[in-house]
């Protein structure tokens, strides 16, 4: 099978109504008439993905973020960077095709990223979804088109902290707020979104239209987001940031995805290889 095939497969299943005219979903290493032994899903290509996917034996990595180090994986800056010609002779050599899965991941219906992520948490009976049909379309933003939003039942700040921890294998996580807090509505903003995708107001808007009393995020601003929780704390309001990063709540959508590509490609092995949050901590 070639990686067009597989590819065609998953542009087939997730739906999307039109032809995205531009989009980062690319080939970023081999292409389409490449034949594949394996597939590897993963939220990031990075080197230990790519040395996990030889010794699997698979030479297709679907990755959901850049392989390149930019949003676009624009390579013409990085001619001659050590780093690039290292990992590019490596996905050479064992003929590796990468294909990038994330506007289309994003844009079906459910976003799969949040299918993922919702399957790992357990939460798919705790989303409250968002009547986007009652939204007028001239007045349509992110604040109605982003993020899922949980009743859970009642915990503390510190407790909710101790779940993700747990769910998500991480020894450290960053909150503001009071770690007794209680709270049982949370609001949940993947990857970047928390960054307002455009609109640095919108996951403040999202959290006062929604009574938010956590805010699960990834990536952070401090001047925007983290300001405006901080400041509510400060005045007595039940409103609390919890931070994950970007890997850590998105992969899931990855890991979860290996499970319906499976059906799609019959007899394909797909794996899943857990690009690991990026940090460690002192």
């Amino acid at each position: 099978m070639k990686a067009k095939e597989i590819v065609d497969a998953i542009l087939t299943y997730s739906g999307v109504p039109f032809e995205l005219t531009r989009t980062c979903d690319i080939y970023t290493s081999g292409g389409p008439d490449t034949e594949v032994t394996g597939v590897v899903t993963t939220f990031m290509a990075n080197v230990d993905v790519i040395r996990e996917a030889i010794r699997l034996g698979a030479n297709m990595i679907i990755t959901h973020e850049p392989t390149y180090f930019t949003g676009w994986d624009t390579t013409d800056w990085l001619r001659d960077d050590p780093v690039y010609l290292a990992k590019k002779k490596m996905l050479d050599e064992h003929d590796i095709v990468i294909w990038r899965y994330h506007d289309h991941m994003h844009m079906k219906k459910p976003d799969g990223i949040y299918e993922g992520l919702n399957k790992e948490l357990g939460w798919e009976d705790r989303v409250q979804k968002k009547e986007l049909s009652e939204v007028n379309p001239e007045h349509f933003d992110f604040v109605d088109a982003f993020g899922d939003i949980y009743v859970i039942p009642e915990t503390t700040l510190s407790g909710l902290a101790d779940f993700f921890k747990d769910k998500f294998a991480m020894d450290v996580v960053q909150i503001i707020g009071d770690p007794d807090m209680k709270c049982s509505r949370v609001g949940i903003l993947v990857g970047g979104g928390s960054l307002g995708l455009g609109k640095e107001e919108m996951p403040m808007q999202v959290m006062e239209k929604y009574d938010i009393h956590v805010m699960v995020c990834g990536e952070i601003t401090e001047w925007t987001l983290c300001a405006y929780v901080n400041d509510a704390c400060k005045l007595g309001m039940n409103r609390a940031l919890l931070i994950l990063g970007h890997e850590r709540t998105e992969e899931w959508g990855m890991k979860h995805m290996a499970e319906w590509l499976k059906p799609l490609i019959p007899g394909m092995p797909v794996h899943f290889v857990d690009a690991r949050e990026p940090f460690k901590y002192l």
